[in-house]
């Protein structure tokens, strides 16, 4: 067993999502803003790195859930056992689950997630703009530091620069490297809607994207996210 410990930080409290806000997070029931999803991604991919090395960020695998909230200064220890990962807080509650894979079946062809212009308008996120099948406007960046949870961030940008959100949570991702990137390379994110769904009140948008430098796939990402919070109860 590998472990790693880290006291949380709440990297994005100034983000365009709210749900970081811990003002916005409280008027949720939230003790506080929430540590984003990637920031806790990237604490479940030290002991990975640390023992797989380099190799599974260039074909290793990771399908994740985050299951209750991470605040700043909550103390997390997170453990590799075998293939499983856990982020837990010191009195036990584990807080993301994870499950590291070695798939061997090729990439998807870059042909499969066609370019697209985004918005210059962006519609507010509903049933309506998040349509299964709908073809997603395509992110362009350069990352100074392609680590696992920069590179995850670049989902939850995708998602944010197609539509307007308020505050939104990251419940979820399927992710899958096929090769490192490489200094100064250009990277595309390209992506659709997978799928649209409503559960215990909250609204659920599953995003199919696949991130290429040139023609090379690099990740994919089945990414899972809370649109729309379910109303705040009253008084």
């Amino acid at each position: 067993m590998d472990s790693f410990r880290v006291v949380a930080r709440n990297t994005a409290p100034d983000s365009e999502n709210r749900i970081h806000d811990d003002q916005t997070a409280a008027a949720y029931g939230f003790r506080g803003g929430l540590v984003p999803g990637v920031t806790v991604y990237g604490y479940l991919t030290v002991p990975v790195i640390r023992h797989f090395g380099e190799d599974w960020l260039a074909r290793g695998a990771m399908r994740v859930r985050f299951l209750q909230p991470v605040y700043e200064g909550d103390e997390v220890v997170v453990t590799l056992s075998g293939s499983d990962v856990a982020a837990s807080l010191a009195d036990g509650t584990v807080c993301a689950s994870a499950e590291v894979s070695w798939p061997e079946d090729p990439p998807p062809s870059p042909d499969l997630y066609p370019e697209a212009p985004l918005p210059a308008d962006r519609p507010p996120a509903s049933p309506q703009s998040l349509t299964p099948g709908r073809i997603l406007g395509t992110l362009y960046v350069n990352l100074p530091l392609a680590d696992p949870a920069a590179l995850l961030t670049l989902s939850n940008h995708l998602l944010m620069q197609n539509v307007k959100l308020g505050p939104w949570i990251h419940a979820a991702s399927e992710v899958r490297h096929f090769s490192l990137v490489r200094d100064g390379e250009l990277l595309s994110v390209r992506g659709r809607i997978a799928d649209r769904f409503e559960r215990k009140g909250h609204r659920f948008v599953v995003l199919d994207i696949l991130v290429v430098a040139g023609a090379r796939p690099i990740q994919y990402v089945r990414h899972t996210a809370i649109y729309e919070l379910r109303p705040p109860a009253s008084g």
